[in-house]
């Protein structure tokens, strides 16, 4: 692995965090995901309220608004069951006495004051949703501004040691794992406890008696609700584990089609995915069997409870020890109580997963950045190109030294060719020029300034850099090019185009330069990505320009027509070109041969050849197929 690509892998299985498990329902559902678990719990979940704190006065509001609302609902069965009440003495007594009356007035006015009474407890509701909303939007909307600040100041070293895709899940599920806890959970949690507490007190107002039949039924849920989230947790861990495998071999599969057409393995490829998906299957099912039984098993024992309070219950109205309303609320509030108990159970792994997620993102707020540059530093309006490099020494972990006593002087002007075998540092040294990482020892001069004492934007902007892995943007082909200069003409865009041989295929395609690349940029080929990243480096038209394998990608004829363009744009200028192709190189100034950190030959084409060393072994492997 070359010291550019060092640590970096795309892992899109990192991607899972906080997830909910599949076939997500509603309440109680979440009981059947599976749970990540934060490492410290307390420290993670008192950072996350500390990010609360400037919306406390919002969360005071809405917690008074969920209150209202929860008592306002837990009052409602107990007045309507006062109407029910008078109802019922109205038919008793018209028994008795076919001139008796029913109260109609009296039921008229508690059922209106039952709608005034749900009327503001959806009020209520709608205006506690709504805060919500913005509290945990914004809450959102400024941890990602803070990790996407946070990127920008990360060195290089951070993404080469973190995958891409773990990186993007912390933009991504995290944070919407957070977003959706607080919007849900964090009222849940409040309405939750208060609805326990308010029911209880209900129950007890109504009959001892009946509420200690009601709570006996508790521990019977608890156990039951537990044993199954366990065994659907595994199912789903597993389910999950198994949708990253086959997710990663259709991926393979996709990509590497035509390797697979090529070698005849379609018989393989499909034999690997049959068998990951029988696995997917007799985990998902079983995954989805727990996670659909919980709800008709809390039921069930609902429904235990709710028989025995109607059988008392009735042998208590018989005997005039309670009335027929207060039965019928008592039976709601029955059924009412173990459906806070099932959204706090759910609660509880929910808040486990946004700490995690929390702690997740705090990790990366966390990781140590590019050391910070003194404010007072005057800016640079314009160098002339010269370079030293003074005694580098440089590693990425402190056991592994990469680069070991460096020191190159490099006149203005001057081309400068680098190469060696994978992993000489070729890519770490101009990555260090450009201040991507921060050397551990010694001093880089530009114009005997020392790179330090230059801000790293001031720095930049006198250099053009061409990567063998091109990067474009979805948009179009002149937003590409015109990324190298800002408010460029179409003219100047042209213009780099035609020096970077990019104009003609450009002009061909239906829209030109308004052609729009796609996401993966699969519709123009290596060769002319390459190109316009070139034709972007001459519309930058840098004091020092670094190019890593920049013709790497394009065909013979026209790696002729760019090198002609490179001389062109390398005249006078500084330039570090890093080159495996060794015939891209033969007019280089100075040739720097390095390997293991290390300077171990220096000079033009001609004297390295006519020196037989190592450069000589390298270019007769080859030009002429020897082996070194």
């Amino acid at each position: 692995m070359s010291d550019k690509d060092k640590g970096r892998s795309v892992n899109n299985q990192n991607m899972r965090i906080g997830m909910r498990g599949p076939g997500f329902r509603g309440p109680g559902a979440h009981l059947g995901g599976p749970v990540e678990k934060p490492k410290n719990f307390r420290k993670s979940l008192i950072r996350l309220l500390k990010e609360l704190k400037p919306f406390n006065i919002s969360l005071i509001l809405v917690l008074l608004l969920t209150i209202s609302a929860t008592i306002i609902t837990i009052l409602a069965p107990k007045i309507m069951g006062k109407a029910i009440t008078v109802l019922f003495d109205g038919i008793i007594a018209r028994f008795k006495n076919h001139n008796a009356k029913i109260d109609l007035n009296k039921i008229y006015q508690i059922l209106f004051t039952l709608g005034i009474m749900y009327l503001v407890a959806i009020l209520f509701n709608y205006i506690q949703q709504y805060i919500m909303a913005g509290v945990s939007q914004n809450l959102v909307k400024n941890l990602r501004t803070k990790m996407m600040s946070k990127l920008n100041k990360m060195p290089l070293k951070y993404f080469d040691s973190n995958s891409h895709g773990d990186i993007l899940s912390r933009f991504t599920n995290d944070i919407d794992t957070i977003s959706s806890t607080l919007q849900q959970g964090l009222v849940q949690v409040f309405s939750s406890v208060i609805s326990i507490i308010g029911v209880i007190i209900m129950m007890l107002t109504i009959s001892p008696i009946l509420t200690l039949v009601t709570v006996l039924t508790l521990p019977l849920s608890i156990f039951a609700t537990s044993f199954i989230a366990k065994q659907s947790q595994n199912q789903f861990r597993g389910q999950q584990k198994l949708l990253g495998e086959i997710n990663g071999h259709i991926e393979e599969s996709f990509s590497g089609h035509i390797v697979i057409k090529s070698y005849n393995r379609e018989e393989d490829s499909l034999s690997k995915f049959k068998n990951i998906n029988d696995k997917l299957y007799n985990v998902g099912w079983k995954a989805q069997f727990f996670a659909g039984i919980i709800m008709p098993i809390m039921n069930f024992i609902s429904n235990i409870g709710y028989v025995i309070v109607a059988v008392v219950g009735g042998i208590f109205v018989t005997k005039r020890l309670i009335t027929i309303g207060d039965i019928q609320a008592f039976i709601q509030y029955s059924n009412q109580f173990t459906q806070p108990i099932i959204a706090i159970s759910n609660i509880v792994n929910l808040i486990q997963s946004t700490i995690a997620a929390s702690e997740r993102i705090f990790d990366m707020l966390d990781e140590q950045e590019l050391e910070k540059e003194d404010e007072n530093i005057s800016e640079i309006k314009n160098i002339k190109g010269e370079v030293k490099f003074d005694s580098i020494y440089f590693s990425y972990l402190p056991e592994n030294k990469l680069i070991e006593d460096f020191s190159l002087d490099v006149e203005e002007g001057k081309m400068i060719a680098i190469v060696g075998p994978t992993g000489a540092g070729k890519t770490t040294l101009v990555n260090l020029l450009m201040r991507f990482h921060e050397i551990n020892k010694g001093r880089i001069l530009i114009d005997n300034i020392n790179t330090k004492n230059i801000k790293r934007k001031n720095l930049r902007t006198f250099m053009g850099m061409v990567l063998q892995d091109t990067w474009l943007f979805n948009g179009t082909i002149k937003e590409n090019i015109a990324y190298g200069k800002e408010n460029a003409s179409d003219e100047e865009i042209i213009e780099a185009s035609k020096e970077a041989y990019a104009h003609h295929f450009i002009s061909l395609l239906p829209d030109g330069y308004d052609t729009i690349i796609n996401e993966e940029s699969s519709n123009i080929s290596i060769g002319e990505k390459q190109l316009i990243t070139i034709a972007r480096a001459f519309l930058k038209n840098p004091d020092i320009l670094i190019l890593d394998e920049a013709t790497s990608n394009v065909d013979t004829l026209t790696e002729v027509q760019v090198q002609k363009a490179m001389k062109k744009l390398m005249k006078d200028r500084t330039s570090f070109v890093i080159a495996h192709r060794l015939s891209t190189i033969k007019n280089a100034d100075k040739i720097i041969v390095m390997n293991e950190g290390r300077i171990i030959e220096t000079g033009n084409h001609q004297q390295l050849l006519d020196k037989k060393g190592f450069y000589y072994q390298l270019y007769q492997s080859q030009f002429l197929g020897i082996a070194i």
